[in-house]
């Protein structure tokens, strides 16, 4: 449901945008909308009528503070929401013709997300700083005073011994390091503590390998390679340049502050019920722990499990996830495709054409958009900007919703250099311009920018050809878990699609395909029904059959590795008529009738080989014990009703031969070599 603010204010920001507000009203639907020119100045009794209760929009982010403390000093009562128009739309080049942009971002900001579930991390302050040398030792004093320090350092070669010790000073190197702020256990080699009596250098006692410390933070000063993959993302672990001055007192400036209780979000929502990364100890899908760069995600049983602790908020696993265990919530998938719904409806709404959707991050996107916007071109007319916390989370599922909703291009703005392996984002990127191109949206649809120009920004922005557009744009709502909203976006992709074709080929790795089955191999064994963690493969339950239904099927590949026989393979596509046809028979044989009650129990042709070649191999279906061949024709009530009247011993096989040893086989030469012995013997007294 979208929560719309009844009223809107739009300030042209003394003048310095042309406001187009009929444009902006047609997309405005039924709010009303009043314009302004300086409302955080003398028209701030302008905002104050209008404030006086309800909800109220206010087209401005750079004086939000203000008008908020105002509205607490004057017991305003409305409720008021925020959005900048100004640097994302009307300081502009086209800043004249943003109108229908503007109305788009202002229905996009209808659209509140959920506050995520937090995590808590408590810090006593006691800190170990890593380093070599004067430099270590001066950014440990530095922190004396406001964290409990101890320093390790791997090199004392230029330290002259205190005249009093405030902390303690250790030497070593780390081995390994594990944990996140307030619970850190460092493992190091070779510790050892100066001798009180070091006089011009520091004397270190005897080392020993495999101390273990803990910490709350670890300052990394070593100069030496991160103790932690993605280690910008590990929380208490701050490291820096030892020879870059200014960075080692932004860090220490920053490790200051960390004693007490920090709150972060809980990026991602787990599903253990979902997860499809292994059944009976076969992999199958390990797409979030591939892509992980902060090692947050760990095998743990037939699922994965996600330490929230240590998780940074990259999104890719969540983008990634095929059947919605891991989902982002910050904000949610159905939130963001929200948000795209609203934004290019009013788009059209207001007379806007050939919308092409910019998302970015608020770290690194938004700062490039307003430096843009002040010192360059701006964003261009029909570039509409859309805030997200990472690119990382943005799946194929906002792509798709985007051009179903009537975009024309997608472009994901990135920085020149990633801070960590984008390889998440480049899957999906290409599994969707796979698809578009298939549909006739394009070659080029969808791409990133990486770029920390603006310039280069604005070059790239106005360089964009218009793809194609939709036959007919679509208004669907994200409804359900993020693999419904994935399926219905398709769906609805493939419906407006320029050019709808039935079957796209993806990318290997894909989250969408068929199952192939080697119907002469397969036995109906049903293993891979057993394996299959979303249910594309069901049995009948009424005669041997193996159904499959593609729209289920995430491609893990557990069914592959669980088949005894073989016979089973992947082949990664988006058929749209699969979608809808719904479970297909891939084999189904005649049943076998139990010879004695006659209900079905399993597959004749699997029963007369298994009697075929039973027949004549073993003591219990040799000679007069064949009859017993008739078991194996029965159910398992028959049998065991059989068995149970007829006594058959199922151990009553004949006596086996004497186990025989080595020793037994050296006493049968010894006996052999005396018989012989005794008859040369005999021979010789001529006795025989």
């Amino acid at each position: 449901m979208v929560d719309t603010p009844k009223k809107v204010v739009l300030c042209s920001c003394e003048d310095t945008m042309t406001l187009d507000a009929a444009k902006v009203k047609a997309g405005c639907g039924d709010r009303t909308l009043t314009t302004a020119r300086h409302l955080c100045g003398p028209e701030i009794s302008r905002f104050k009528a209008l404030a006086l209760d309800g909800d109220l929009m206010v087209c401005c982010t750079q004086e939000a503070s203000r008008f908020t403390e105002f509205a607490e000093d004057e017991n305003l009562a409305a409720t008021l929401t925020f959005v900048n128009v100004r640097e994302t739309a009307g300081w502009s080049s086209e800043g004249k013709d943003a109108g229908a942009k503007m109305a788009a971002l202002l229905a996009a900001a209808t659209i509140a997300a959920e506050d995520p579930a937090g995590v808590t991390f408590e810090s006593d302050g006691v800190a170990l700083v890593y380093g070599r040398g004067q430099a270590a030792l001066d950014a440990a004093k530095q922190l004396e005073d406001r964290l409990d320090v101890t320093l390790l350092l791997t090199d004392a070669a230029d330290i002259t011994p205190p005249a009093r010790t405030v902390f303690p000073i250790r030497k070593g190197r780390i081995r390994q390091a594990k944990g996140h702020l307030g619970a850190f256990e460092i493992t190091i080699d070779g510790l050892a503590a100066p001798a009180p009596s070091s006089r011009t250098s520091l004397a270190f006692g005897a080392p020993r390998d495999g101390a273990v410390s803990k910490a709350d933070i670890l300052i990394d000063l070593s100069g030496q390679p991160p103790l932690f993959t993605a280690h910008d993302l590990r929380d208490g672990y701050l490291r820096a340049d030892p020879n870059d001055p200014t960075a080692v007192q932004r860090l220490l400036f920053k490790a200051a502050d960390l004693v007490g209780t920090f709150d972060k979000p809980r990026y991602v929502t787990f599903r253990e019920d979902l997860c499809a990364h292994s059944r009976s100890r076969i992999v199958g899908c390990r797409r979030c722990l591939d892509l992980c760069p902060a090692g947050a995600i760990t095998p743990n049983g037939d699922h994965v499990a996600i330490d929230p602790y240590i998780c940074g908020g990259c999104g890719q696993c969540a983008a990634a996830c095929p059947t919605g265990a891991a989902s982002y919530a910050v904000p949610t998938a159905a939130v963001v495709v929200r948000r795209l719904r609203e934004m290019l409806a009013a788009y059209r709404a207001a007379g806007g054409q050939r919308a092409a959707i910019l998302v970015h991050d608020a770290d690194h996107g938004r700062a490039l958009i307003e430096a843009s916007a002040r010192f360059s071109g701006g964003l261009p007319a029909r570039v509409i900007p859309l805030e997200v916390h990472e690119i990382g989370q943005v799946g194929l599922e906002a792509i798709a919703a985007a051009f179903a909703y009537g975009a024309t291009e997608v472009r994901l703005l990135t920085r020149a250099q990633p801070r960590h392996d984008p390889t998440g984002s480049v899957q999906t990127l290409a599994t969707a311009d796979a698809l578009l191109a298939a549909l006739g949206y394009g070659t080029d649809a969808v791409s990133q920018i990486a770029t920390d120009d603006p310039d280069v920004l604005a070059v790239e922005l106005r360089n964009l050809k218009p793809g194609q557009a939709t036959r007919k744009p679509s208004a669907f709502m994200p409804l359900g878990g993020k693999r419904d909203v994935l399926k219905l976006a398709l769906r609805e992709l493939h419906r407006a699609a320029p050019a709808p074709i039935d079957a796209v080929p993806l990318p290997r790795g894909a989250v969408f395909g068929r199952v192939g089955v080697d119907a002469t191999g397969c036995t109906l064994c049903l293993a891979c029904v057993a394996s299959c963690p979303t249910g594309a493969l069901s049995a009948l339950t009424d005669r041997p059959a193996l159904k499959f239904d593609e729209s289920l099927c995430v491609q893990c590949g557990l069914c592959q590795g669980t088949c005894p026989e073989k016979v089973i393979t992947l082949d990664p596509r988006i058929d749209f008529n699969a979608f809808e046809a719904g479970p297909v028979v891939l084999k189904e044989e005649e049943p076998f009738c139990c010879i004695k009650c006659a209900k079905p129990f399993g597959v004749k042709s699997t029963i007369e080989r298994v009697t075929a070649k039973l027949q004549g191999t073993s003591w219990m279906y040799s000679g007069a014990q064949a009859s017993r061949l008739e078991l194996i024709k029965m159910c398992e009530d028959c049998r065991v009703d059989v068995a149970v009247n007829e006594a058959i011993d199922p151990y009553g096989a004949p006596p086996r031969p004497l186990l025989r040893t080595t020793d037994d086989y050296l006493k049968e030469r010894e006996q052999a070599a005396l018989r012989e012995k005794d008859m040369l013997e005999k021979i010789k007294r001529g006795e025989v």
